[in-house]
């Protein structure tokens, strides 16, 4: 029961930004762990980015630390991926994803997933 809608995806050259939203609007965001997956055709969907409940804990993949932040605003009930310095390898379908949790901790597994937003970064 829990919907998720991405949006903020476009296309962008190399070098260039883009910001990604994530909006809940069945459920408050204060209650889920979130995250940004991405996906590019052919290949596996890997975790981009984690934040907590609460926004105290984020990861973040090598490939995109540094580069990339995530943060939430729960009184919006809304998510975002601010990303820099986008790279062509960038370029996938972003799907945010998010779990209930308890505590203000980094999860592991997500049961719940938005539709994506595709970014394309060109060269």
């Amino acid at each position: 029961q829990v919907q998720l809608v991405e949006s903020g995806g476009g296309l962008v050259q190399a070098g260039g930004s883009l910001r990604l939203s994530c909006a809940s609007s069945t459920f408050p965001l204060n209650l889920l762990n979130m995250a940004w997956f991405r996906q590019a055709p052919g290949k596996e969907r890997d975790l981009a980015a984690a934040i907590s409940k609460n926004g105290g804990t984020t990861y973040y993949a090598d490939s995109v630390k540094g580069r990339f932040t995530i943060s939430r605003d729960n009184a919006k009930n809304t998510m975002y991926l601010q990303m820099n310095s986008l790279k062509p390898e960038d370029t996938a379908v972003y799907y945010c994803a998010a779990q209930f949790t308890l505590s203000d901790q980094i999860v592991s597994e997500y049961r719940h997933w938005g539709q994506g937003t595709q970014v394309t970064v060109s060269s």
